[in-house]
């Protein structure tokens, strides 16, 4: 995981020494919006206009971050109108690149090999961080965002406009966006980021830290999933969809490669019956592949994973019955 300097790729990891060896995320540099008209957004400049072709979704497949986006594209039917690029599964001294492999679907718009091609053809001095997601308007030949949470919003509601869209489905309603919010700030900071601050941690102080919240957490979710079916009340939203993608890959990664191991995903009932629910909602399962996960995560990471061996286990049945249906569902 390298970043770019004035718009030149350093293959540098992350400097936990200034921290005490605690793993600190940086912000998103590109926070524009799409808009169903092309008016400013909460954030950024304006003349984003939700339009049929316009735009392009770079991800990983592995990436959790990316893997909510995915979901939203496929949920609300956006596939037709917003194009996707893969990047490969491995990551190492080049960051993500478009290396050939099953999955992996090139990048036509600037004909890059390596993602840091896409930052520096939005912006040639760019000084950070090479993330995906990445969502690119093809038309001003720019990066409209990078920020996963704020694609996620777009596509819930700035296309629904356009042909073939699920105009019906509302994944941040109003009358719940308060919980929603309330939900994603304390999932956000010790489970979604939590595992990363865990397994990226350089000090058993920084190590215990995270992984006493994550558990925390973990608990507490646990215990709300055992009185409602949903985390946010009686409906899926994105705060749902936002803490799936990291409790999907809870067991077959995190839990060894990030030493997250109090505890498996598959030992709180709830929490992974409600796993199995999500993941069996139609549209999510071809979202979902644990080859580029586990090897992305054990084969990317040699300063944690020196052999870069990638287990075979655990064997984990996604598609298997829950029990979820015994909570009360919005109609």
């Amino acid at each position: 995981m390298g970043l770019l300097v004035d718009g030149v790729w350093h293959d540098n990891w992350y400097d936990t020494g200034s921290t005490g060896g605690r793993f600190e995320r940086s912000a998103a540099q590109f926070r524009n919006w799409v808009t169903a008209d092309g008016a400013p957004g909460p954030s950024g400049r304006g003349g984003f206009e939700a339009e049929s072709g316009r735009y392009r979704l770079y991800v990983s497949l592995a990436c959790p971050w990316a893997h909510r986006t995915l979901i939203f594209r496929a949920l609300k039917k956006l596939e037709s109108h917003v194009s996707l690029s893969v990047v490969h599964w491995h990551m190492a001294e080049n960051g993500w690149t478009f290396a050939p492999g099953d999955g992996v679907i090139p990048d036509p718009v600037v004909g890059a090999q390596y993602m840091h091609q896409v930052y520096t053809a939005a912006d040639p001095k760019y000084s950070g961080r090479v993330t995906v997601p990445v969502l690119w308007d093809t038309r001003r030949k720019t990066i409209v965002s990078n920020e996963s949470p704020e694609i996620i919003r777009m596509f819930n509601g700035a296309f629904d406009a356009l042909p073939g869209v699920d105009a019906s489905l509302d994944l941040y309603p109003t009358d719940l966006r308060a919980e929603i919010d309330a939900v994603n700030a304390r999932v956000y900071a010790t489970v979604n980021n939590g595992v990363y601050r865990a397994g990226f941690a350089t000090t058993q102080e920084a190590y215990e830290e995270a992984a006493r919240e994550l558990f925390a957490s973990l608990d507490w979710l646990e215990d709300r999933l055992s009185r409602q079916r949903y985390v946010a009340g009686n409906r899926i939203t994105e705060a749902d969809w936002r803490l799936f993608t990291t409790l999907l890959r809870f067991d077959p990664v995190y839990h060894g490669h990030f030493k997250c191991n109090l505890r498996r995903l598959v030992d709180y009932p709830n929490l992974w019956s409600y796993t199995r629910e999500l993941y069996q909602v139609p549209g999510v399962a071809p979202t979902v592949r644990l080859d580029h996960i586990k090897r992305h995560y054990w084969g990317s990471h040699r300063n944690i994973n020196p052999t870069g061996i990638v287990p075979l286990g655990p064997e984990i049945d996604f598609a298997a019955p829950h029990d979820r249906a015994r909570l009360r569902a919005a109609a």
